[in-house]
Protein backbone atom coordinates (compact mmCIF):
# COMPACT_ATOMS: atom_id res chain seq x y z
CA UNK A 1 0.00 0.00 0.00
CA UNK A 2 1.02 3.44 -0.57
CA UNK A 3 1.75 6.88 1.16
CA UNK A 4 -1.33 8.02 -0.22
CA UNK A 5 -3.38 4.84 -0.50
CA UNK A 6 -2.12 4.43 3.20
CA UNK A 7 -3.82 8.01 4.38
CA UNK A 8 -6.76 7.91 2.58
CA UNK A 9 -7.73 4.82 4.38
CA UNK A 10 -6.89 5.85 7.63
CA UNK A 11 -9.09 9.37 6.79
CA UNK A 12 -12.23 6.50 5.53
CA UNK A 13 -11.75 4.04 8.69
CA UNK A 14 -11.67 7.18 11.30
CA UNK A 15 -14.44 9.51 9.54
CA UNK A 16 -12.79 12.82 11.47
CA UNK A 17 -10.22 14.91 9.63
CA UNK A 18 -8.10 15.97 12.47
CA UNK A 19 -6.29 19.44 11.81
CA UNK A 20 -3.63 22.25 13.40
CA UNK A 21 -4.49 25.44 12.47
CA UNK A 22 -1.06 27.53 11.46
CA UNK A 23 -1.33 31.70 11.46
CA UNK A 24 0.03 34.40 13.13
CA UNK A 25 -3.38 36.43 14.09
CA UNK A 26 -5.46 34.92 16.89
CA UNK A 27 -8.48 36.32 15.53
CA UNK A 28 -8.32 33.91 12.25
CA UNK A 29 -7.22 30.63 14.15
CA UNK A 30 -10.25 31.27 16.20
CA UNK A 31 -12.66 31.83 13.08
CA UNK A 32 -11.34 28.86 11.77
CA UNK A 33 -11.12 26.38 14.81
CA UNK A 34 -15.28 28.04 15.77
CA UNK A 35 -15.64 27.08 11.95
CA UNK A 36 -14.77 23.17 11.94
CA UNK A 37 -15.34 22.41 15.27
CA UNK A 38 -19.17 23.00 14.27
CA UNK A 39 -19.09 21.37 11.69
CA UNK A 40 -19.26 16.96 11.58
CA UNK A 41 -16.61 15.28 10.58
CA UNK A 42 -13.63 17.41 11.76
CA UNK A 43 -11.55 17.55 15.24
CA UNK A 44 -9.23 20.47 15.83
CA UNK A 45 -5.94 19.40 17.58
CA UNK A 46 -4.10 22.49 18.14
CA UNK A 47 -2.83 25.97 16.84
CA UNK A 48 1.03 27.72 15.83
CA UNK A 49 1.31 31.16 15.40
CA UNK A 50 4.43 30.51 13.24
CA UNK A 51 6.38 27.94 10.87
CA UNK A 52 8.79 26.82 13.89
CA UNK A 53 5.92 26.35 16.23
CA UNK A 54 3.94 24.43 13.79
CA UNK A 55 6.53 22.00 12.92
CA UNK A 56 6.83 20.84 16.70
CA UNK A 57 3.42 21.13 17.18
CA UNK A 58 2.57 18.58 14.02
CA UNK A 59 5.16 16.14 15.05
CA UNK A 60 3.60 16.60 19.07
CA UNK A 61 -0.15 16.04 17.39
CA UNK A 62 0.13 14.22 14.06
CA UNK A 63 -3.00 15.78 12.46
CA UNK A 64 -4.22 14.58 9.29
CA UNK A 65 -4.27 17.75 7.70
CA UNK A 66 -2.16 21.40 8.56
CA UNK A 67 -4.09 24.58 7.38
CA UNK A 68 -0.76 26.70 6.64
CA UNK A 69 -0.52 30.27 6.13
CA UNK A 70 2.84 31.29 4.55
CA UNK A 71 4.10 34.81 6.02
CA UNK A 72 4.15 34.78 9.61
CA UNK A 73 7.09 36.15 12.06
CA UNK A 74 7.81 32.98 13.94
CA UNK A 75 9.43 31.13 10.71
CA UNK A 76 7.87 30.86 6.98
CA UNK A 77 5.29 28.95 5.91
CA UNK A 78 7.38 27.63 3.13
CA UNK A 79 10.04 26.49 5.41
CA UNK A 80 7.59 24.62 7.60
CA UNK A 81 6.37 23.32 4.70
CA UNK A 82 9.73 21.93 3.48
CA UNK A 83 10.72 20.74 7.14
CA UNK A 84 7.64 18.63 7.34
CA UNK A 85 8.31 17.21 4.21
CA UNK A 86 12.35 16.66 5.08
CA UNK A 87 11.21 14.39 8.60
CA UNK A 88 8.72 11.99 6.31
CA UNK A 89 5.20 13.80 8.29
CA UNK A 90 2.35 12.22 7.59
CA UNK A 91 0.01 14.84 7.44
CA UNK A 92 -0.71 16.87 4.47
CA UNK A 93 0.19 20.63 3.90
CA UNK A 94 -3.19 22.53 2.84
CA UNK A 95 -1.92 26.21 2.38
CA UNK A 96 -4.56 28.82 3.36
CA UNK A 97 -3.19 32.14 2.94
CA UNK A 98 -4.15 35.80 1.35
CA UNK A 99 -1.35 35.88 -1.31
CA UNK A 100 -1.07 34.39 -4.32
CA UNK A 101 1.61 35.66 -6.44
CA UNK A 102 4.32 33.31 -7.97
CA UNK A 103 7.02 34.08 -5.07
CA UNK A 104 4.45 32.39 -2.66
CA UNK A 105 2.94 29.60 -4.62
CA UNK A 106 5.13 27.77 -6.26
CA UNK A 107 7.74 27.68 -3.33
CA UNK A 108 4.93 26.19 -1.40
CA UNK A 109 4.11 23.81 -3.77
CA UNK A 110 7.92 22.89 -4.95
CA UNK A 111 8.20 22.50 -0.94
CA UNK A 112 5.43 19.74 -0.94
CA UNK A 113 2.33 21.38 -0.15
CA UNK A 114 -0.52 19.24 -1.27
CA UNK A 115 -3.32 22.41 -1.94
CA UNK A 116 -3.24 26.07 -2.36
CA UNK A 117 -6.54 28.25 -1.14
CA UNK A 118 -6.95 31.46 0.01
CA UNK A 119 -8.76 33.06 2.77
CA UNK A 120 -11.77 34.07 0.60
CA UNK A 121 -12.73 30.90 -0.30
CA UNK A 122 -16.27 29.58 0.72
CA UNK A 123 -17.10 28.00 3.27
CA UNK A 124 -18.26 24.62 1.64
CA UNK A 125 -15.19 24.97 -0.87
CA UNK A 126 -12.23 25.00 2.42
CA UNK A 127 -14.13 22.06 4.40
CA UNK A 128 -13.97 20.12 0.61
CA UNK A 129 -10.39 21.04 0.24
CA UNK A 130 -9.61 19.77 3.43
CA UNK A 131 -10.94 16.36 3.10
CA UNK A 132 -9.59 16.03 -0.49
CA UNK A 133 -6.24 17.38 1.34
CA UNK A 134 -6.80 14.56 4.35
CA UNK A 135 -7.15 12.04 1.40
CA UNK A 136 -3.41 13.48 -0.65
CA UNK A 137 -5.81 14.75 -3.33
CA UNK A 138 -4.00 17.80 -4.57
CA UNK A 139 -6.50 21.37 -4.19
CA UNK A 140 -5.77 24.79 -5.88
CA UNK A 141 -7.96 27.82 -6.19
CA UNK A 142 -8.56 28.85 -9.52
CA UNK A 143 -6.51 32.07 -9.08
CA UNK A 144 -3.65 29.93 -7.91
CA UNK A 145 -4.16 27.35 -10.84
CA UNK A 146 -4.08 29.80 -13.64
CA UNK A 147 -0.70 31.09 -11.93
CA UNK A 148 0.80 27.87 -12.09
CA UNK A 149 -0.17 27.31 -15.23
CA UNK A 150 0.87 30.45 -16.61
CA UNK A 151 4.50 30.45 -14.66
CA UNK A 152 4.63 26.65 -16.64
CA UNK A 153 4.20 28.30 -20.10
CA UNK A 154 6.13 31.54 -19.39
CA UNK A 155 8.94 32.06 -21.70
CA UNK A 156 12.17 32.24 -20.50
CA UNK A 157 14.47 34.93 -20.82
CA UNK A 158 17.43 33.29 -23.40
CA UNK A 159 20.29 32.36 -21.90
CA UNK A 160 19.16 32.69 -17.87
CA UNK A 161 19.13 29.77 -14.95
CA UNK A 162 16.32 30.10 -13.29
CA UNK A 163 16.47 30.16 -9.53
CA UNK A 164 15.95 27.69 -7.26
CA UNK A 165 12.96 27.69 -4.84
CA UNK A 166 14.97 28.28 -2.05
CA UNK A 167 16.90 31.23 -4.16
CA UNK A 168 13.07 32.85 -4.36
CA UNK A 169 12.41 32.49 -0.89
CA UNK A 170 15.34 33.66 0.02
CA UNK A 171 14.93 36.74 -2.54
CA UNK A 172 11.25 36.99 -1.66
CA UNK A 173 12.48 37.93 2.05
CA UNK A 174 14.66 40.18 0.97
CA UNK A 175 11.84 42.25 -1.26
CA UNK A 176 9.08 41.86 1.17
CA UNK A 177 10.58 43.96 4.27
CA UNK A 178 14.54 43.76 3.85
CA UNK A 179 15.03 40.49 5.61
CA UNK A 180 18.96 40.41 6.72
CA UNK A 181 20.87 37.28 6.59
CA UNK A 182 20.59 36.48 10.09
CA UNK A 183 16.45 36.75 10.08
CA UNK A 184 16.43 34.84 6.82
CA UNK A 185 18.41 32.35 8.37
CA UNK A 186 16.10 31.80 11.30
CA UNK A 187 13.02 31.83 9.33
CA UNK A 188 14.06 29.16 6.73
CA UNK A 189 16.32 27.11 8.88
CA UNK A 190 19.27 27.31 7.55
CA UNK A 191 22.61 28.86 8.62
CA UNK A 192 23.34 33.04 7.98
CA UNK A 193 26.55 31.30 5.63
CA UNK A 194 23.86 29.72 3.60
CA UNK A 195 21.89 32.40 3.14
CA UNK A 196 25.16 34.40 1.90
CA UNK A 197 25.42 31.14 -0.53
CA UNK A 198 22.07 31.85 -2.20
CA UNK A 199 22.39 35.44 -2.71
CA UNK A 200 25.72 34.81 -4.45
CA UNK A 201 24.15 32.48 -6.85
CA UNK A 202 20.99 34.18 -7.13
CA UNK A 203 23.01 37.38 -7.75
CA UNK A 204 25.16 35.76 -10.62
CA UNK A 205 21.76 33.99 -12.04
CA UNK A 206 20.51 37.57 -12.25
CA UNK A 207 23.32 39.63 -13.13
CA UNK A 208 23.83 41.48 -10.34
CA UNK A 209 25.61 42.82 -7.52
CA UNK A 210 23.71 43.93 -4.70
CA UNK A 211 20.21 43.24 -3.10
CA UNK A 212 18.18 46.05 -4.77
CA UNK A 213 19.75 45.48 -8.10
CA UNK A 214 18.20 41.54 -7.39
CA UNK A 215 14.63 42.72 -6.78
CA UNK A 216 14.44 45.25 -8.87
CA UNK A 217 15.28 42.85 -11.93
CA UNK A 218 12.87 40.06 -10.24
CA UNK A 219 10.45 42.53 -10.77
CA UNK A 220 11.33 43.40 -14.54
CA UNK A 221 11.75 39.73 -15.19
CA UNK A 222 8.41 38.56 -13.14
CA UNK A 223 10.03 36.13 -10.94
CA UNK A 224 8.60 38.56 -8.20
CA UNK A 225 5.04 39.17 -8.37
Amino acid sequence: MTDDEATAAAVADDAVISLLIVDDHPVVRDGLRGMFESAPGFRVLGEAAGGTEAVERAAALDPDVVLMDLRMPGGSGVAAIRELTRRGARARVLVLTTYDTDSDTLPAIEAGATGYLLKDAPRDDLFTAVRAAAQGRTVLSPAVASRLVSAVRAPKTPGAEPLSAREREVLALVARRGTSNKEIARELFISEATVKTHLTHLYAKLGVNDRAAAVATAYDRGILG
